[in-house]
């Protein structure tokens, strides 16, 4: 009874504690970041001992500490040795479930996910409450982009998903998405090629971006010219690079024409397993080369979800099984992943296509193709908030320096989310969305973990109410 009574008290405490950190902006006082180090993510090189004012939620001063007038009701916090970056975005979540809203949403910002983009089969409604509640300070979260549901073929993958057996479904699809208020349509995988093209085309005429899995019944150049604004795990890229592509393409339309016929969802992933690693053998690089240079030209952002990859791979076992990120989810969430069993043989085609991901990564940044972070949450060991640093530390193991790293979380998301103006830099004028880092991430992206402080709209989440997140959410799955 005495342990009850204590975690009663405990959270008690915690609730009044973030309550507070989330008051009105009219009643919030200037915080002044002083002496600290900022790396404004526009790529220019980190700025030492300055000052960065916040009045309401916009960044009113940049400057040299001693240069900026810091008001005298100002909040000062002391940042010697800190370094402070934009808040980060995961560009590709799956969040908007009700059961979701009191894990998710505190884990992202506890770690400086300070923006989300859902990526289907979600509920607008919900987003569009939690959007209310946050901007009421009836509740605390990140900014949240949706697409709605999900727009697939005859067989969608995904339930509740838009299943389109022709054109004219194709475009009815696309003008539904747009009146439910959809911020993107998204695609899936067993589209038709004319119902593709429909799709694209519509999404032109209702001004509305369409994104996704790239279908196997296009090739990704065929895709990128007509406009597909953002690949999603450079699904079946791999096929449009290979110099037995025709061949490929042809045996996976045939096992996905029988898991559609047999409406058999089990048959469409076996030939996936069986067709990869056929096409990670054949991958030709001059293709390869061509390709991205076509990406970069028509800017076709890339959003790997390597953290995806590298998390389907595993079995369950070991480092993972013990992964101490499990107790800040639901125990139901959590017996699912260790659950989740493949053959040796699926295991073994994962890993050599994750490994080719890793290297193709690479060799699209040297072609200029612009990229975005995503983790593909809910997917097996990819975690609300912390695996977008998972992502960034393997975005630089494929080949990108720490700053184009953090761009694919900041500027880039800002950028691709037609928000720049107000948002991915740490500039005068824009909305403070900060995070306050302890080491410096140009040296060791790993250090986007070390936070100290996290700015939302310009309200401020110090050490002591970001570990408070962390303690009601342990609290809460505990229950589950």
């Amino acid at each position: 009874m005495r342990k009850i009574l204590t975690l009663m008290l405990l959270l008690f405490l915690l609730s009044t504690l973030l309550f507070a950190q989330q008051k009105p902006i009219s009643g919030q006082k200037p915080l002044a970041f002083i002496h600290v180090t900022v790396i404004d993510a526009t790529g220019a090189p980190a700025k030492p001992d300055m000052t960065v004012l916040v009045t309401g939620d916009r960044i009113a001063a940049i400057g040299k500490t001693g240069r900026v007038h810091i008001p005298k009701d100002a909040q000062n916090i002391e940042a010697t040795g800190k370094f402070l970056i934009p808040g980060l975005w995961d560009i590709h979540t799956h969040t908007l479930r009700s059961e979701r809203k009191e894990f998710f949403l505190p884990l992202y910002l506890a770690f400086g996910v300070t923006g989300v983009r859902d990526m289907g089969a979600g509920d607008l409604t919900l987003r569009d409450q939690w959007r209310k509640e946050i901007d009421e300070d009836a509740l605390i979260g990140p900014r949240i982009i949706a697409t709605g549901r999900i727009v697939d073929g005859p067989l969608p993958y995904v339930p509740n998903s838009i299943a389109c057996k022709d054109e004219a479904e194709g475009r009815q699809a696309v003008a539904a998405t747009k009146k439910g208020g959809a911020d993107f349509v998204k695609i899936y995988d067993f589209l038709s090629r004319n119902v593709f093209l429909a799709i694209a085309d519509e999404s032109k005429k209702e001004k509305i971006p369409f994104v996704g899995h790239l279908p196997i019944s296009v090739s990704a150049q065929e895709a990128s010219d007509a406009g597909l604004k953002s690949m999603e795990h450079l699904w079946n890229l791999l096929i449009s690079c290979s110099s037995q592509e025709p061949e490929l393409r042809e045996e996976l339309t045939r096992g996905i024409n029988e898991a559609i016929a047999k409406r058999d969802r089990s048959l469409a992933l076996a030939a996936y397993f069986r067709t990869y690693p056929k096409a990670v053998d054949s991958y030709s690089r001059e293709k390869a080369s061509r390709l991205f240079r076509r990406f970069a030209r028509n800017h076709t952002w890339q959003c790997p979800t390597l953290t995806y990859w590298l998390g389907i791979g595993h079995t369950g076992l070991g480092e993972f099984a013990q992964d101490p990120r499990l107790k800040y989810l639901p125990a139901s969430l959590t017996r699912l992943w260790l659950s989740r069993t493949r053959s040796a043989d699926e295991y073994a085609s994962i890993k050599k296509l994750y490994e080719k991901n890793l290297e193709v990564v690479g060799e699209m940044r040297r072609g200029g193709v612009q990229f975005l972070a995503g983790t593909d949450l809910l997917n097996a060991f990819c975690f609300p908030g912390f695996s977008l640093h998972d992502e960034l530390e393997l975005l630089v193991r494929a080949g990108l320096t720490p700053m184009e790293a953090l761009q694919s979380a900041t500027r880039n998301a800002a950028s691709f989310l037609e928000k720049l103006d107000s948002l991915g830099t740490v500039e005068k004028g824009k909305i403070a969305d900060l995070v306050l880092l302890d080491a410096n991430p140009l040296k060791d992206i790993s250090n986007t973990r070390r936070i100290n402080a996290v700015v939302v709209n310009g309200r401020l989440l110090d050490r002591i109410a970001l570990d408070g997140l962390l303690a009601q959410v342990e609290a809460r799955a505990n229950k589950k």
